[in-house]
């Protein structure tokens, strides 16, 4: 770091040399060149050489402003072409197109990164026009001005294409998304210390492509914030080290980055779909207006706390660590300890749900001492780093019972449970054995667990082909969920009180509860109501507690309450077992498929139908209520049928989309669906899977987010990764949950401008298209972002898809908390940015 300091003041001390040396350095170069050139070069410029030279100017990559991990020489460089006399060869390169399907150029040279040397092709020809001559030395003196003045790399918003070059005289070239040509992308990818750009170059008057003298300007460093301290640096350089493979510049990656669909955006709008926000407002409304309308109509006059539209100020932050209780586990909307005092009763577990501070908060989470980079998985679901997660209470707990146990510097998790001593794999053979319709991995798909423990249930059904949204509360066992994510297994924290739980109604093909206990019999059944609501229909839900084959008292009088309450709800029991080698038992119930059932029933019976005007998909903030919604009969009604068996149905639209409805992205509704796995097929498999995005999918990515899934399009091209993909719809965003759910993925509802249900350091990978900018009607970037560090892990990968403006934003706010920009790219008022979290902390710590 100090040769790096040391190379930047060298920068700012030689600006005024610098700027003398390119003009008069291009001056004598360009006479040079009229002594050998036979034809006279005219004296003025022409019109049109002036209009190109603006249009060149116009459109300069915001990306480079203050990128953080380039080094440049003292002097500038002038790059001079081989011309027909023998001159020397230069490092810059014809503009060219690039073969979608091949990779390859047509009739030009591609330039090896970091050398200037090419590949293939003709050698240049040296030949310039007068006009395009006198145009570079104007440019020269205008490079030579900015330098002066210390304008490194202004942002401008025009829709004009530029030519301009790196430190090592390489162009910058763009690409059509649709026909594989260059088209106006700019595109920086930060690769250790080396930097590639490509951008579109400018034409000649005659339309034909030329090789023009270029002028490298050099890029300063811009730093922000202070350096880190030497023990995360160490960390950096390790986490660098373990990413070799995919940071090392190479020919070859070129292609695959700029050859993706890379920005464009498509018209989003809601279409025939609804919001989270809508279905949950109007239920809130029904509810109250069953209890008392006059505090409806005080609810709907309240205005929502803390929404700004004003953009986040540039200006530098300064960055505190958190000043709570819960220290390097804090989660702002369970940790509320203010509003949690306030409570009147913990009766139905008010205290575990969630109360988000009025002020979402802008401190950043410690990290615990000794962290270090998770083990990948396969092998963290059998051990987990000890300082990672250091809790052994939960060890001292349950160690009995097989859950986890502490070993040396891991915590080690023997495969089992309470309820399946000998292996959750022989637990889970022991349900498909019982009812052999359950189908693990084709049939039933996506499982809900109740009450997950450390989620070995879920962790092994990935065996199985099988995902599992685990969930329990953030109890006195500790970090329960904390486990469960470090090991590398879908989970949230999460907690069955008052009110409905974030998910669609009629999307879980089965709900698992093993030795849970829920009370699910008291008060009219209202909890395992709730899980009827999440139940698919002719879905099963397995519960093996000790009521099922205890003959405790206690345990008697639940199973005979449970007994009546299932039968009253219509559940048939397809099967009740005992373990012989776990011995333990289990019972599995089936919810009905249609109304029959219901209507034999007669009225007045308990617990009663829900009414006409109850929302069942409406699940943000919404109370519980101790009723049933009907089962959907309509052929072409979501829920009438089963989907499609895994994997067909991840890539097949649900049958209950139609051409009648109007899609996300403005086509009908199958047809959206469709373009949005294709768009998200040759996005994944073109630049995110590249290894110019600086990402290694194989060893360092197992937790994935997408914070705007839409149709979850992007987790479907990443099924055949070793991942799995939280698929988030914002609460305002069009209800396309159910889509996910019914492609065989999983998701939930979720406002980003409050903070999310997950321990810090949960995610290796977040992804975020176009979401902040639609954010910023409600809430500002920055809280968001913050958010975004406590979620993402040291070394964990941010993608952003958005406006340039707010693109710029994020960027400005990330390298403030000194994170790593691996690439930034721009196509007019679109762009991308991939960047890396570091292990840097603020020392200094907010007031309480």
């Amino acid at each position: 770091m100090a040769l790096f300091d040391r190379t930047q003041q060298r920068h700012r001390s030689s600006f005024g040399p610098t700027a003398t040396v390119i003009v008069f350095v291009t001056i004598c170069l360009l006479g040079l060149w009229m002594i050998s050139k036979p034809d006279t070069v005219p004296a003025a410029m022409s019109e049109k050489a002036v209009n190109n030279k603006a249009d060149v100017k116009a459109e300069e990559d915001s990306s480079i402003d203050a990128t953080n991990t380039v080094k440049q020489d003292s002097a500038n460089v002038v790059a001079e072409e081989k011309g027909d006399d023998g001159g020397k060869a230069s490092s810059s390169k014809r503009s060219q197109s690039f073969d979608d399907e091949n990779g390859t150029t047509e009739g030009g040279d591609l330039v090896k990164p970091g050398t200037g040397e090419t590949t293939d092709g003709a050698s240049a020809q040296g030949k310039v026009s007068a006009d395009e001559a006198a145009a570079m030395i104007t440019d020269a003196k205008d490079t030579a001005a900015e330098v002066v003045n210390g304008d490194q790399a202004a942002e401008k918003n025009s829709d004009q294409t530029a030519a301009s070059t790196d430190a090592n005289g390489q162009k910058k070239q763009t690409f059509d998304d649709e026909n594989g040509k260059m088209d106006g992308v700019d595109l920086v990818k930060d690769d250790g210390n080396k930097t590639l750009m490509s951008e579109e170059s400018a034409a000649n008057n005659n339309n034909k492509v030329v090789d023009v003298l270029t002028v490298v300007k050099p890029v300063a460093v811009s730093v922000e914030t202070t350096i880190a301290a030497a023990s995360n640096k160490v960390d950096d350089e390790t986490a660098s080290a373990t990413d070799s493979t995919t940071s090392t510049s190479s020919s070859e990656s070129l292609p695959n980055v700029v050859q993706a669909e890379l920005l464009t955006e498509r018209a989003a709008q809601n279409g025939s779909f609804t919001t989270q926000a809508a279905e949950s407002v109007e239920e809130k409304k029904q509810q109250l207006d069953d209890s008392n309308k006059k505090s409806a109509a005080k609810k709907k006059k309240k205005k929502p706390k803390n929404k700004s539209t004003k953009p986040d100020t540039p200006t530098p932050i300064k960055w505190k660590l958190c000043n709570t209780s819960a220290g390097a586990d804090y989660i702002p909307c369970l940790d509320n300890e203010s509003a949690i005092k306030k409570l009147k009763t913990n009766k139905h577990y008010e205290h575990r749900e969630r109360h988000c501070p009025s002020v979402p908060p802008t401190c950043l989470v410690p990290l615990p001492p000794g962290y270090a980079p998770p083990i990948p998985w396969p092998s963290s679901r059998d051990k987990i780093r000890y300082h990672n997660v250091p809790h052994t209470r939960l060890a001292a707990y349950k160690g009995h019972q097989n859950w986890v146990k502490v070993s040396g510097e891991h915590l080690t998790f023997p495969g089992g449970g309470t309820q399946f001593k000998h292996g959750a794999l022989h637990y889970i053979d022991l349900i498909g054995d019982a009812v052999p319709e359950i189908a693990w991995g084709a049939r039933s798909r996506v499982v809900l667990d109740v009450g997950c423990g450390v989620a070995s249930f879920g962790g092994y059904l990935f065996d199985r082909g099988v995902l599992a949204m685990s969930f329990a509360p953030k109890d006195e066992h500790e970090a329960q969920v904390q486990f469960a994510l470090e090991r590398g297994i879908p989970a949230v924290s999460a907690v069955m009180g008052t009110r409905r739980l974030p998910f669609p109604a009629g999307v879980f093909d089965a709900v698992h509860c093993a030795r849970c206990r829920v009370p699910w019999h008291i008060e009219g059944g209202m909890l395992l109501l709730e899980l009827n609501r999440l139940l698919r229909p002719g879905g099963f839900f397995v519960w093996s507690a000790t009521p099922v084959y205890q003959k405790l008292p206690e345990d008697v009088e639940i199973w005979d309450e449970m007994v009546k309450l299932t039968k009253a709800m219509c559940w048939e029991v397809v099967a009740k077992t005992k373990d012989t080698i776990d011995q333990v038992g289990l019972v599995i119930f089936k919810k009905p498929v249609n109304n029959a059932c219901y209507d034999k029933r007669g009225q007045h019976k308990e617990p009663p139908l829900c009414d006409a005007s109850d929302e069942p998909n409406a699940a943000w903030n919404i109370t519980l209520r101790a009723c049933m919604h009907r089962v959907a009969e309509d052929p072409s009604e979501r829920g009438a049928r089963w989907p499609a068996p895994w994997p067909e149905r991840a890539t097949k639209a649900p049958y209950w989309l139609d051409s009648s409805q109007v899609g996300v992205y403005g086509k009908p509704a199958p047809e959206d669906f469709a373009a949005d796995l294709a768009h998200w097929t040759k996005v994944v498999r073109s630049l995110y899977l590249a290894a110019g995005m600086g990402v290694d999918w194989n060893k360092t990515v197992r937790n994935v987010m997408d914070m705007r899934a839409v149709y979850g399009g992007f987790a479907a091209a990443l099924r055949e990764m070793n991942v799995w993909v939280m698929n988030v719809v914002n609460i305002d965003a069009p209800d396309t949950l159910p889509v996910v759910y019914e492609r065989g993925l999983f998701g939930i509802y979720h406002d980003w401008c409050e903070s999310f249900s997950t321990y810090p350091r949960s995610y290796d990978l977040l992804h975020a298209d176009h979401l902040f900018s639609k954010l910023k009607a409600r809430c500002k970037v920055l809280p968001v972002i913050v958010e975004v560090d406590r979620i993402l892990r040291p070394n964990g990968k941010f993608i952003v898809r958005d406006d340039k403006e707010t693109v710029d934003e994020v960027q400005r706010i990330v390298r403030s908390l000194q994170w790593e920009v691996r690439m930034t790219a721009s196509k007019r008022d679109q762009a991308l940015l991939c960047a890396r979290k570091t292990t840097w902390r603020p020392t200094q710590v907010e007031a309480t």
